[in-house]
């Protein structure tokens, strides 16, 4: 029998796990009314008549035995052992938590006598209640004198026969415990207020144990102020996840901890659906899968469910509970909403005092036992086909007005309506849900669920769920049905009056987008003007709840602005998303902005920078769980070009190697892969490949400015190895001048030609390039290179000393970072200058090998097969060079934190290893040896 498929019902017995036992026949009822005479002590017999007239059934008077499949739980022995030391003990719980079963087993082992009633339908009045409570006494070998009496009316019984009843008990050298199971179908409030007195009378010689499924009606208060009650209820009665193991393991199954617990999380440790499934799994092929797999809605623990709790129930209370079944947790009025009626409250309040598997869940929620639930969703379907979806939309619409978003849309969704869903979304300011925070997975996959309703949104055109449809296009990056889509929102809401900001500030946010994936900054640039306009007429606290919206739409903007060349401003917008205090709703768009920023600092000649940027945006997405580190893929080629800067191409290769197959999802980040795979390409001498690599990406009309300066580049550089100067000189003649790396390599290609004065004009430009707040514009990828240049023009001009001395620039700008790329590029004439002092010094351990005590020329950098040596025996790593620089310009430990983002105690753990391997204990100690050593 395979998952979903149960066996025939089972019957109550199994279900329980006791039959009662066979019991002797019953002997010729007593006289109506007449008190009986005391029984004999051994044994105890079960004789007589009710105040009616019927005899006493034995059943009434006898525990269930003890199945062979019944767990004893230690822990629940030990609770219920203080039975004996409190007056009262109530043992609470719904059907089938095994209350009588426990106490039935524990009774079995007292020395005490023990009188045991089980309480029916028939038992009502307060006569046929005592009439039952003095046979379970004599039946149970407590008998009581004669002199007591006994009811003669089934509705009333006379006070001093209470009196006289509790007297006795009270005058007992040994307690007798009385065991009332099945007190909740005593409906009677004096039956209640009786019991008390005797059991309040009765003192040390009575031990009540009350099995319910519902709270007594007597003072619990008074007993639990006094210390004097033993309680046990369903959260005790639950079974843990070891104990629903050792109760498996009784049915024959072997069950690993991980399904048990499964298991027990889906049954809430429910005993009856804890037995009812290991029988049903017994006759299953394969019963763990069985258990992980089947329809609660169509087993015998449904049948159970269905007869022993909704069944009990009047038909508006059914009513209530299968319309709340489509509801995870509700509230009384929302529960009204759903009946049409304004009964839940007192409803819900009777179903959870009488443990119908109503559970209280706080602050005024509700939620049904998930095992209840599911049946009862089921059975929702059977009994009236196509109520779901509309109880669905009615709690949908009670949800949004009520500010519960999250649970609105899930049932606008469950009930099939965009229109609803959408409206909810885009009113509530949240489409930007769609792309960032804990909830866009979820959402996604919600509204792709949706159809297009075309005949609701015939009759009432709904520019939300247009709104959601591109939404849901972009996020695909699908540009065309995208702004297809968004052209309709448009036009519709052009057409629409009265308050529409939400929704026209969530079109302004996927134009904003729509502009970045299509490379247009105009529109971008639109939809951020749009959105300013717009502000002032969304109310503040919504724009507080959903702080997404405005730092996606300035990603958006600061990418598009960045394609289109713009870096001051793009560094400007996206430098307002990473100032603005993070939560998981913006985390997403902080670490895009970080790894935009950080190419804009690659593009401006700032390696180290970038890569301070990548581990920022990494630091992001480890706080919140995005993704891999350095990002799904613009972070990586960042990261890839900065290596290739470092003349580390195999690092560069496998980090371009674990990017995503298929299109980059916008084109900044195409371009950046293209640039960094390019010129990983042109360090591994496949130039032919370089040049395919850099070609322009179909999606858009032309490339940005600064992805075509660097195709050029890459062509200029192919020229040049190929000796074709000339040709370099007209490929980068149409590169503007205000991107630093293109005057660079045109001020090369133009002194490979032999125009040294075109040259030495163009490194000119490139020094008056105006800075940045704090420093200068250009960064030492390069000025490296700049230098490097000059230093060739130089030499070609037998300027020697002038050589030497730009070269000595070049090594103190490069080494910080090691920037290792420049100086190859810059060809073997730099060979012999590094290997002679004083440039040996400062090339040696990070560029050059350490140069031989005969003076022997080291090879030059574009020779070098064996990585450098370095000058201790134990290098230091990355991270320790770094801390080691910062420690350099007297940088304080906790402002060395900030700048690598790292902790305070992280950057004193480093510092201790920089101490221990350059053998110091001080920190000018460190800073002086390192410069001995050429590291500094």
């Amino acid at each position: 029998m395979g998952p979903g498929v149960d066996p025939p019902s089972l019957p109550a017995a199994d279900v329980l796990g006791a039959a009662p036992p066979s019991l002797p026949a019953a002997a010729p009822p007593d006289v109506l009314g007449a008190a009986p005479p005391s029984l004999p002590a051994a044994p105890p017999g079960v004789t007589g008549t009710d105040p009616l007239g019927d005899p006493f059934l034995r059943t009434r008077f006898v525990p269930p035995a003890r199945p062979e499949t019944y767990l004893r739980r230690a822990r629940l022995d030990e609770h219920l052992g203080q039975a004996l030391r409190t007056p009262l003990t109530v043992v609470g719980g719904c059907a089938g938590a095994g209350k009588t079963l426990l106490v039935a087993e524990w009774a079995a082992g007292l020395d005490e006598p023990v009188a045991w009633l089980t309480l029916d339908d028939a038992i009502q009045g307060p006569g046929m209640f005592w009439a039952h409570f003095l046979q379970a006494l004599r039946a149970g070998g407590a008998p009581v004198p004669a002199s007591v009496g006994a009811p003669a009316r089934a509705d009333e019984v006379d006070h001093p026969l209470l009196s006289r009843l509790a007297e006795e008990l009270a005058g007992r050298d040994r307690p007798v415990v009385v065991v009332i199971d099945e007190f909740d179908r005593t409906t009677a409030p004096e039956i209640a207020r009786q019991l008390e007195f005797v059991l309040h009378h009765g003192g040390a010689g009575l031990r009540l144990v009350l099995v319910t499924r519902t709270e007594p009606l007597l003072p619990l208060h008074r007993y639990r102020v006094a210390g004097e009650m033993t309680e046990i209820r369903d959260a005790d009665l639950a079974f843990t996840v070891d104990e629903a193991v050792a109760l498996l393991g009784l049915h024959g199954l072997g069950l690993s901890a991980e399904a048990a617990g499964a298991l027990v999380e889906r049954t809430r440790g429910w005993a009856a659906g804890l037995r009812l499934c290991a029988l049903a799994a017994r006759l299953s092929p394969d019963p763990e899968l069985y258990l992980k797999e089947f329809e609660a809605g169509r087993s015998t623990i449904a049948d159970f469910l269905l007869a022993e709790v909704l069944d009990r129930q009047p038909p508006r209370t059914q009513d209530l509970l299968l319309r709340v079944s489509v509801l995870d947790r509700f509230r009384p009025e929302l529960a009204d909403a759903l009946t049409g009626r304004h009964d839940a409250a007192p409803v819900l309040a009777g179903l959870l005092r009488d443990n119908a598997f109503v559970e209280d869940f706080g602050e005024g929620w509700y939620r049904l036992h998930p095992l209840f639930r599911e049946i009862l969703r089921t059975h929702l379907r059977r009994r009236s086909p196509g109520l779901e979806r509309h109880v669905h939309r009615r709690a949908a619409q009670w949800l949004r007005h009520s500010g519960t978003l999250p649970e609105a849309l899930a049932h606008g969704a469950a009930a099939g309506d965009l229109t609803l869903a959408a409206g909810a979304l885009v009113d509530e300011l949240a489409i930007g849900q769609l792309f960032t925070g804990p909830r866009a997975d979820e959402l996604a996959e919600l509204f792709a669920g949706l159809g297009t309703e075309p005949e609701r949104e015939a009759a009432a055109p709904s520019p939300a769920a247009d709104l959601v449809r591109a939404a849901r296009e972009l996020s695909r990056h699908d540009l065309a049905r995208g702004l297809a889509h968004l052209g309709r929102a448009e036009e519709r809401l052009d057409a629409s009056t009265g308050d529409l900001a939400a929704a026209r500030l969530s079109c302004a946010l996927l134009g904003a987008l729509a502009g970045r994936l299509g490379g247009s900054v105009d529109r971008a640039e639109e939809a951020a003007r749009s959105a300013a306009r717009l502000l002032g007429s969304v109310p503040v606290p919504l724009l507080d709840e959903h702080p997404e919206l405005l730092a996606l739409l300035r990603t958006h903007l600061g990418a598009a602005r960045l394609w289109a060349g713009l870096l001051a401003e793009a560094r400007t917008a996206l430098g307002e998303v990473t100032r603005v205090p993070g939560d998981a709703a913006t985390a997403l768009p902080r670490r895009d902005c970080l790894e935009h920023l950080a190419l804009i600092d690659y593009l401006d000649g700032w390696p180290g920078g970038a890569e301070r940027r990548i581990r920022a945006a990494t630091a992001e997405a480890e706080r919140f769980g995005l993704g891999p580190p350095g990002g799904p893929s613009l972070g990586r080629a960042v990261v890839a070009a900065v290596a290739v800067e470092r003349d580390e191409p195999d690092q560069a290769e496998a980090l371009l190697g674990r990017l995503p197959d298929g299109p980059a999802p916008d084109p900044v980040t195409a371009a950046a892969r293209r640039v960094a795979t390019a010129r990983l390409l042109l360090a591994r001498g496949r130039h032919r490949a370089a040049l395919a690599a850099v070609r322009q990406d179909a999606r858009t009309e032309e490339d940005a400015p600064w992805a075509r300066g660097h195709a050029a580049l890459v062509a200029a550089a192919v020229c040049l190895a190929e000796g074709r100067p000339e040709a370099a000189v007209e490929l980068l003649r149409g590169t503007a001048e205000d991107q630093p790396w293109c005057l660079v390599g045109a001020a090369r290609a133009h002194l490979a030609a032999g125009d040294r004065a075109e040259a030495g004009r163009l490194l000119d430009v490139l020094d008056r390039l105006p800075g940045l707040p704090g420093r200068p514009r250009t960064g030492p990828a390069v000025t490296v290179r700049a230098a490097l240049v000059r230093a060739r023009a130089a030499k070609l001009e037998g300027d020697l000393g002038s050589v030497t001395g730009l070269l000595d620039r070049a090594l103190r700008e490069a080494r910080p970072e090691e920037l290792r790329r420049p100086f190859v590029e810059a060809g073997p004439w730099i060979a012999p200058f590094l290997a002679a002092a004083p440039l040996r010094i400062l090339a040696a351990g990070w560029l050059v090998p350490e140069a031989a005590r005969d003076g022997a020329a080291a090879r030059a950098p574009a020779e070098r097969a064996e990585p450098p040596a370095e000058p201790f025996p134990e290098p230091l790593s990355e991270r320790e060079r770094e801390v080691l620089e910062r420690l350099a310009r007297m940088m304080s430990t906790e402002d060395i934190a900030a700048d690598l983002y790292l902790s305070v105690n992280t950057v004193k753990t480093h510092l201790k290893s920089v101490y221990r391997k350059l053998s110091v204990h001080r920190r000018n100690e460190a800073v002086r040896r390192a410069r001995d050593l050429g590291l500094l």
